[in-house]
């Protein structure tokens, strides 16, 4: 490799954001390059749901033609509160359906409808449906030799390696295998599938999800002619004349230099691995708690710090710096462990969450941010921010609990390692996880009043279409409400996670990065997790995080292909 390298636009980062933005720079005319820290690509979008939230776009329109501008904004005015920017909620209701249109025209990139609602649909202006999209799955053999350098899927939500889709369909077949002779032919046709699949390449080849979408922009990217350069860290903003001219990276080859004619584009993930940021920036970490992030641990903050140190406003201003996510540590033996992320088991009838004093705090089916933001909140004061899942055996058996597969899969391993904790009376089973044993025999007490006419008299759970909508909708009158009441019973001990995060550099509307003074840093822009979110802290619906990263991307690029215009 040279030395010295030289193209019209580089991109920090090979996630959503990034390929989004090196895709739509290519398709105007520029010569770009992608570098990527880590020996894959895909960054934190192939581990994600590969979900986006556009409203007003294509696929949302067919399905909620009543849908508007006005309801939309309303929505997002309520959702972000003081942090609302009109100008950039503009800038992504108008450019977001076109950047879809336009990335199933012209790539690899197709989308399908979901039927998930808005995370608060009650809230003025939110919707039961149509504002949320889905990377279609994708056969990842059309990546050729470069498929071994797709990203693989987070470990702990696949199945020996299987993936399953975002849209929630997927999932209802295996709950049910055991059930439904439907269920058992689909499920175990998906298995046969996949002992071939790995018997043939070791790996699922049919991948959806965040894989899905990042194996089709990587696709769309390569087959434009745009490399991928991964294992090529970014090690520092090469500057003339307060202009970002290029990158000096790192790497097996050593240390080189790409030159960017037309500008620097930072696309690395946000911070969610910057031990000294978050120490700073996350509350439960701050007060002596534990944070397991389930996204890359290459996501140390290089282009937020790389940024500030070429004189960027960076700052903490969010109430809820990331995008939180519950999570429990997983023991795989030896010392190691995954990262599990609780995305569906909470909304489950007859699964509660309690704190340490054995009470219960919040609507356990709320989105993931929503507990998390709740249970950061009930543990101030206290030395550790977690939370116990619990459940009796009837509900583990239909449902499992974390990373705990429903009957019939065995559950002696996790009880032997101690992820699942067991007890015969809601009083052992307290007393073997640390929580105190009366608080969480009356809070079950109390819960079951309600539970066994399908009502959560606490917090409403199940009031929401989004509480139901991860469900189970065969469990009557209530789906997301059922008693605690057959022992053994069962604990999984959750703590706090993310997605990535909120916060993130300053930049202007189309992605120029901004010094104090609100000054452009001449040809240096950012898109994705390293520019502060629109949202302002909060999380209004599915794909929050892909929707405006790309959208952003989009915007950026054309801005940059513009100037490039101009400047020639």
């Amino acid at each position: 490799m040279n030395a010295h390298l030289d193209c019209d636009l580089l991109v920090v980062g090979s996630g959503a954001a990034g390929l989004a933005t090196a895709i739509t720079a290519r398709k105007r005319g520029l010569d770009v390059i992608v570098i990527e820290k880590e020996p894959v690509f895909g960054g934190t979008t192939a581990l994600s749901g590969g979900v986006l939230w556009i409203p007003l776009g294509p696929h949302g329109r067919k399905q909620n033609p009543r849908d508007t501008r006005e309801a939309v904004k309303t929505y997002l005015m309520a959702e972000t509160g003081q942090y609302y920017d009109e100008a950039a909620v503009d800038a992504f209701l108008a450019n977001g359906p076109q950047m879809v249109e336009f990335f199933e025209r012209e790539t690899a990139m197709q989308f399908v409808p979901t039927l998930y609602p808005d995370y608060h649909p009650k809230v003025k202006g939110g919707v039961d449906i149509g504002r949320s999209i889905l990377a279609a799955p994708f056969d990842i053999r059309g990546l050729g030799e470069d498929m071994a350098r797709l990203k693989l899927p987070l470990k702990t939500i696949t199945f020996m390696g299987m993936m399953f889709n975002s849209s929630n369909a997927d999932l209802k077949h295996f709950f049910q295998a055991t059930k439904s002779l439907t269920s058992f032919v689909y499920v175990a046709k998906r298995l046969a599938n996949h002992m071939k699949e790995l018997a043939l390449y070791r790996r699922a080849i049919n991948v959806t999800s965040g894989n899905a979408l990042a194996a089709r922009l990587a696709k769309s990217a390569l087959d434009l002619g745009i490399p991928i350069l991964t294992d090529s860290p970014a090690r520092q903003i090469l500057m003339e004349q307060g202009k970002a001219v290029g990158v000096l990276i790192g790497g097996a080859s050593g240390e080189r230099r790409i030159i960017a004619r037309h500008g620097v584009v930072l696309a690395c993930g946000g911070f969610p691995h910057d031990v000294k940021r978050i120490a700073q920036a996350y509350p439960h970490l701050a007060r002596g708690g534990e944070h397991l992030s389930p996204t890359p641990r290459g996501n140390t903050g290089d282009g937020v710090n790389m940024a500030e140190a070429a004189g960027a406003a960076v700052d903490i201003r969010f109430k809820d710096t990331s995008a939180w996510m519950p999570v429990s540590r997983v023991p795989y033996g030896n010392g190691e462990y995954g990262v599990f992320p609780h995305l569906l088991d909470r909304y489950k009838p007859g699964i509660i969450g309690v704190l340490a004093t054995g009470k219960r705090f919040t609507n356990e089916a709320e989105s993931y941010h929503d507990v998390g933001a709740a249970l950061i909140r009930a543990c101030a004061g206290q030395p550790e921010t977690a939370m116990w899942l619990i459940c009796d055996k009837p509900t583990l058996g239909k449902y499992g609990l974390g990373f705990v597969k429903p009957a019939p899969m065995p559950i002696g391993r996790f009880i032997k390692n101690g992820y699942l904790i067991k007890g015969d009376t809601l009083a052992e089973l307290a007393h073997n996880a640390g929580i105190d044993p009366a608080g969480l025999e009356a809070s079950v007490r109390d819960y079951n009043v309600g539970a066994e006419r399908g009502e959560d008299t606490a917090f409403g759970r199940g009031s929401t279409a989004f509480n139901r909508y991860l469900a189970d909708p065969d469990n009557k009158p209530n789906p997301c409400v059922a008693p605690v009441r057959q022992g053994p019973f069962f604990a999984v001990k959750v703590v706090m996670g993310d997605l990535g995060t909120f916060d993130g550099i300053k930049t202007s509307v189309v992605g120029e990065v901004l010094r104090r003074d609100g000054a452009p840093i001449a040809g240096l822009y950012a898109v994705g997790n390293d520019r502060a979110s629109i949202m302002g802290g909060n999380y209004p619906g599915a794909g929050i995080t892909h929707g405006p990263n790309m959208t952003f991307g989009f915007i950026t690029a054309n801005h940059i292909a513009d100037q490039a215009g101009r400047a020639a």
